[in-house]
């Protein structure tokens, strides 16, 4: 059963950061068909992509508890925005551009 709980918890939290990523690029996520009207209002994508990182905390926080490893589903910096649990403007404007500075590092 721990192995199930773990691929279970992986793959709400890979579900949890897609969400999350989709919100970011503003694509169609399910808070789109949940709240169509609110897609009128400005506010609208970042309140989507508030709710979506509350789901990834949400999920993060629930993996601790069970003593699960999250961190490896994540570049170094993102796992480090998550820790912080605050969604800043340098969150939202460096979530992708860690990964290629990241992956230029481990090049060398």
């Amino acid at each position: 059963m721990g192995n199930l709980s773990a691929e279970f918890m992986n793959a709400k939290l890979n579900d949890a950061k897609v969400h999350f990523e989709r919100a970011l690029d503003c694509k169609h996520t399910e808070f789109d068909d949940l709240y169509p009207y609110m897609i009128e209002h400005p506010q609208f994508f970042w309140y989507k992509r508030y709710v979506a990182w509350s789901e990834l905390l949400t999920i993060v926080k629930l993996s601790e508890e069970l003593e699960m490893e999250w961190r490896d589903q994540f570049t170094e910096r993102q796992a480090d925005y998550i820790a912080k649990r605050v969604m800043s403007s340098k969150v939202l404007d460096e979530w992708y551009e860690t990964e290629t500075n990241d992956s230029k590092e481990h090049v060398g």
